[in-house]
């Protein structure tokens, strides 16, 4: 702010020059004055032009057409860089803002899904900034060469690059512009992949950097709506929900749309988990307004209200919009549940079958938790308990070690549901004792409500540790229903259905229909 101040004070006396100009532009950029931003560079182009500098007013002209273009104003942006490209071509010797002016061709492969034209642009970027020693070209350019080596699958390589550029980001070695927009867009790589050790290591130096410029506008933002996100995931909903409504006013401070429909995003699941559902619901539709997709969270919302048809609609209508298959899987485990919850099993397991692709694609612990928590949750309601135990172990293992405490107490529930359907009872009430402990620190009323009911609501020895749904498939045994009968009147599967019966016949200690019914009648269970 003092920078701004001292040269628009200046700028009001005096006539500056290119240099002077251009940092009077970062300075306005900061501060989040974006208008202010692109009109100083635009003085700056024409400033170096006059006293002959045609390769600073090439920086210049870049600079305000990829502002231009991220920003919407494609015919302007398409304007500013042509001005830039034919500078360039006018430069009889090799220079670094060639590799510059292969960067916003680069976008466009990458928006067009081109991969291979777009890492190729990256690396000859990358090689120019090398050669000519300008740490800002080079940090740009392999960070884009991370995001697509992640994007083609090949996520290890894609993580050391984006290291790689987080080096010269942390070592002071960049501008301040190309700085945040380093850290910000390493970090939503890490999240996109579920690299959750990373995403917090780099936006804890993000945290860093934005608290040694309280003043800073552009960045701030952003970077609060990263931490909410990470202090979401890690059980600290209180102060994310915080971190979340002040990402909010800042990023909308500087006019940082996207960011700020994010930040409502955060929000809305905050207030999701908490049983907050009115509140939940108008931050999401904060965030559809301002451009976010406010799926799943939404989604989730509405079948916690009973609304399990706008859920559905909800989510294919999303999936059907998304190809990319790291976005996808933000959807899959939102999808599963919903499908379980109107008992469409096989439609559950189809989707837990892509989503176990895209995990075995991008070798993430995260993924793979999701695919353990979803495989569980499908071999329980299917009634095959001890294959639902093996997958769910893994699954609070995993969420464990990633430290993700409310994931790791919704699998705790399950394991508690499996261990009763296989008659022990002592230990499903441990778990659930311990995701209920889990629940009641969170704050998460929704599903501390759910293991009260389930507690009180448990199936007795006395009922010969039949499940309520296991109850529900003997009553229409004993009317005479066959399992196809069964499956309609349930909304189940034939298949989930026979499952059930199997279970039934081996708890009651029964071989046929016919016992079964007469085991039903003598022990009054129907």
């Amino acid at each position: 702010m003092d920078a701004f101040k001292s040269l628009s004070l200046a700028d009001q006396t005096t006539r500056l020059g290119g240099e002077e100009l251009e940092l009077l532009a970062t300075s306005a950029f900061m501060i989040g004055r974006d208008d202010d931003f692109l009109g100083y560079l635009e003085r700056a182009y024409h400033a170096y032009l006059d006293v002959g500098k045609a390769m600073r007013a090439v920086r210049c002209a870049f600079w305000v057409g990829i502002n231009l273009a991220l920003r919407g104003e494609t015919s302007r942006a398409t304007g500013w860089l042509g001005r830039a490209q034919r500078l360039v071509e006018r430069e009889e010797s090799d220079c670094v803002e060639r590799g510059y002016l292969l960067l916003p061709g680069m976008l466009r492969h990458e928006a067009s899904g081109n991969w291979e034209a777009a890492y190729a642009a990256a690396a000859d970027a990358a090689e120019i900034g090398e050669r000519f020693g300008d740490a800002d070209l080079f940090a740009l350019a392999v960070n884009e060469q991370g995001l697509i080596l992640i994007n083609k699958g090949r996520v290890e390589e894609g993580l050391g690059l984006l290291d790689e550029a987080m080096v010269a980001v942390t070592a002071g070695e960049l501008s301040p512009i190309v700085t945040g927009i380093v850290y910000c867009s390493v970090i939503s790589g890490c999240q996109e992949v579920y690299a959750l050790g990373r995403a917090q290591e780099w936006t804890a130096a993000l945290t860093r950097w934005c608290e040694e410029q309280p003043e800073m506008v552009a960045f701030g933002g952003q970077c609060l709506v990263h931490r909410a996100e990470i202090m979401e995931l890690h059980g600290a909903w209180r102060d994310a929900l915080v971190e979340a409504r002040w990402a909010r006013k800042r990023c909308e401070q500087g006019k940082n749309l996207r960011a700020t429909a994010q930040a409502f995003y955060r929000q809305g699941e905050v207030h999701r988990l908490r049983g907050e559902h009115a509140a939940a619901e108008e931050a999401y539709r904060h965030a559809s307004r301002y451009g976010w997709e406010p799926q799943p969270g939404l989604a989730l919302l509405w079948l916690s209200e009973g609304k399990g048809d706008a859920a559905v609609a909800a989510l294919r209508r999303a999936l059907g919009e998304t190809t990319k298959p790291l976005k996808r899987a933000r959807l899959l485990p939102a999808y599963i549940e919903v499908m379980l919850a109107i008992g469409d099993v096989e439609e559950a397991r189809d989707v837990c079958r892509e989503l176990e692709e895209i995990s075995a694609r991008y070798e993430s612990g995260m993924l793979d938790a999701m695919v353990a928590h979803a495989k569980g949750a499908i071999h329980l309601t299917e009634g095959d308990a001890r294959a639902s135990l093996l997958a769910l172990r893994r699954a609070w293992q995993l969420w464990q070690e990633l430290e993700v405490p409310y994931e790791a107490a919704r699998v705790r529930v399950l394991l508690g549901l499996a261990c009763h359907d296989l008659g022990d009872y002592d230990t499903a009430v441990l778990e659930l004792e311990a995701a209920r402990s889990t629940f009641s620190e969170l704050g998460a009323l929704p599903d501390l409500a759910r293991v009260d009911s389930l507690t009180r609501g448990a199936p007795s020895v006395d009922a010969h540790g039949l499940t309520p749904r296991e109850l529900q498939v003997l009553r229409l045994v004993a009317a005479g229903e066959t399992n196809k009968a069964i499956a309609a009147e349930l909304v189940l599967s034939e298949r989930t259905v026979d499952r059930h019966v199997s279970n039934i016949f081996a708890k009651l200690g029964v071989s046929s229909r016919t016992a079964a019914t007469a085991y039903a009648y003598k022990h009054q269970l129907l």
